[in-house]
């Protein structure tokens, strides 16, 4: 089926734009999870960062709603990116950047403007070879990008000699790169000086390498223009090649459209908001005639006016005190709550239900399932994912310490909307028995699941200490026993179906619900291309299949190519947030997971040699 693309095009005066034609196209997903606002990206042998969303060529209200979303992120609504055809280069508009080039002829080291060549042909104005960007940018953890400060790399050694930094200024002095080539290690690259200094780039990438030189973050926010520096950043920088995936980390935020906001009704309710909300009911009966929403007998006036005030309620209702706040996990938000109790609940497949449907399993074909307490065929459902911010250096955490590290994707306030895609497809939910998982983490000892979990939050919390500047700070993870067993029995049965079904790893996507009063967790499609529309996965939750599937999993999942290193590590992954995980066994794709293939360990989910009561899971299940 054909992809959904955004036209790529430079930011540019409006007068120029009509003869601008766009340099390339990216899938609309792909402009929320890999090359949004800030995010840097290759286009033939040129590098360009995406700007800010004041420059989004959008007019009008925004064309994609899902109110309990907006209500959450306090926006208005979301947009689609830009789609537009080539070559009317009205698309997602980008900035060169890094703007430092370098010719592998004649080496030279300099802004691409200052190679005489012309902005659509990126090659050196003497020797007509193709122009390389630079490798390497810095960046801090407060978001700022900027260039690679390569004269003052080259000229340290000249410590606080004034005369000698006068004879070499920045501005007149010409630079060289040059790859030797006799190592592939960062000694092998050489940046050399018409004044005669010449230093490796060996040691760069070191967390104190520009403390070591006393350069000091800029604010530099390209992405938003030349002029848009944020003063008085006092945040480390660090040393980034220009491709590297901790140049850029999404903060998605994602909502499904359960009842009433999933009936053919409430969409056309929220497409005319503007006419209907806070209007008496006289008006929204006329209006609803108009639109021809009562021709045909499917809805009256009263069932537009009840839809219009469940929007209205929605609009005013107070976003504090979501248990996100609290937990710091989205598992266990209010729109993930409020997802679970309808996940619970049959609604049954009508024409009127667009984007939400959910049954129970045949019960003639019902299979008890161990440790599973219910199944539910999610045949429909649409999810809204939005880009809300993004970070650097290091993935946002849910904790007040990261709160300030979340860059906003505009420079103007008045930007009332977000970016964001909509994905429609299918899912199995279930959840577990909670008799059995409250008697599984009240056990104690040695081998108890607490006990095993806490090493996860020592380690959490460690890093939520040194994302707060404070050793001494007193934190809380939020991490428990349940908590991991799902996110690990999750990533399980993807794996497995993925070998079972044919679905691509990547295809699939997990959803936890997790609190002290919710235990489950929604598998489904994630992704709108072909392969999010096989049609397969609603078959895995009739209770044989997944019952097979689950065995099978826990089967797999008992031996890993990597052990006895695997199940016996005291701590793996990133930040050390997992135990027994590894990519031979339980990581999944990272647009599969939900946190970043962090909190996992299948030793609760199969036991070890040593503990094989940890299982929540019996060996004979």
């Amino acid at each position: 089926m054909a992809r959904r693309t955004s036209s790529i095009g430079t930011g540019t005066p409006a007068r120029q734009e009509a003869n601008r034609k766009p340099l390339g196209s990216v899938r609309r997903a792909q402009q929320i999870t890999t090359y949004g606002v800030g995010s840097m990206i290759a286009i033939g042998d040129q590098s360009f960062i995406v700007s800010g969303l004041d420059t989004w060529g959008v007019r009008g209200e925004p064309d994609l709603h899902e109110p309990r979303l907006e209500q959450r992120l306090r926006v208005k609504g979301f947009r689609l990116p830009p789609a537009a055809q080539a070559p009317t280069g009205n698309g997602v508009k980008v900035r060169r950047f890094p703007e430092t080039y370098s010719c592998p002829r004649c080496t030279d080291l300099k802004p691409f403007r200052d190679f005489g060549t012309r902005r659509s042909d990126s090659t050196c104005g003497e020797c007509k070879s193709p122009l390389t960007p630079s490798r390497f940018v810095v960046a801090c953890d407060k978001g700022h990008l900027d260039e690679f400060p390569y004269w003052r790399w080259l000229h340290s050694g000249r410590g606080d000699d004034h005369r000698a930094r006068r004879a070499c200024e920045p501005k007149q002095a010409r630079l060289k790169l040059r790859s030797e080539g006799r190592t592939a290690s960062l000694r092998g690259i050489v940046i050399t000086c018409d004044c005669g200094e010449e230093a490796s780039m060996e040691g760069a990438f070191g967390k104190d390498a520009m403390i070591s030189l006393k350069i000091d973050c800029r604010g530099g926010r390209p992405w938003l223009g030349r002029d848009a520096r944020e003063a008085h950043c006092r945040s480390r920088l660090r040393v980034l090649q220009r491709g590297s995936s901790a140049a850029w980390f999404p903060n998605v935020r994602s909502a499904l459209s359960i009842p009433p906001w999933h009936d053919e009704l409430m969409q056309h309710v929220m497409g005319h908001r503007d006419l209907l909300l806070r209007e008496n009911d006289v008006w929204i009966g006329k209006i609803a005639a108009k639109k021809g929403w009562l021709t045909d007998g499917k809805y009256t006036a009263e069932d537009v006016i009840k839809a219009v005030r469940a929007l209205e309620d929605v609009d005013t209702e107070s976003p504090e005190e979501d248990p996100e706040e609290i937990t710091e996990f989205e598992a266990s938000n209010r729109i993930r709550q409020e997802e679970y109790q309808q996940l619970c609940t049959t609604t049954e497949e009508r024409p009127e239900n667009h984007h939400f449907v959910c049954v129970p399993p045949d019960r003639a074909r019902e299979t008890t399932i161990t440790g599973v307490n219910r199944t539910m065929l999610v045949k429909r459902l649409r999810e809204v994912r939005a880009l809300q911010s993004f970070s650097r250096v290091e993935p946002l955490m849910r904790s007040d310490a990261d709160q300030d590290r979340a860059v906003g994707l505009a420079l103007s306030d008045d930007i009332t909307w977000l970016p964001a895609i909509e994905v429609v497809g299918e899912g199995v939910f279930l959840t577990l028995d909670q008799q059995r998982l409250t008697a599984w983490e009240a056990s104690t000892g040695p081998g108890s699941p607490a006990r095993r979990t806490e090493r996860i939050r020592r380690n959490h919390e460690r890093q939520l200490r040194r994302r707060a500047g404070d050793t001494s700070v007193e934190v809380n993870s939020p991490v428990t026993a349940r908590f991991v067993l799902l996110h690990t029995l999750a990533h399980a049965l993807i794996n497995e179906w993925s070998l079972d079904c044919g679905y691509p790893a990547s295809s699939l996507r997990e959803r936890l619900y997790v609190n002290d009063d919710m235990a489950g967790v929604l598998l489904y499609t994630a992704t709108s291309d072909s392969a999010g529309s096989l049609g397969g996965i609603v078959a895995q939750g009739e209770p044989e299949r997944l019952a097979r599937s689950l065995r099978s999993a826990l089967k797999r999942i008992s031996w890993c190519s990597a052990d006895p290193l695997c199940m016996e590590a005291d701590a793996s992954g990133v930040n050390s947030l997992n135990l027994a995980a590894c990519h031979a066994c339980i990581l999944l794709p990272e647009t599969s997971c939900e946190i970043n293939n962090t909190f996992l360990d299948r030793a609760l989910l199969i036991g070890t040699p040593e503990t094989p009561e940890l299982c929540f899971f019996q060996h004979d299940d």
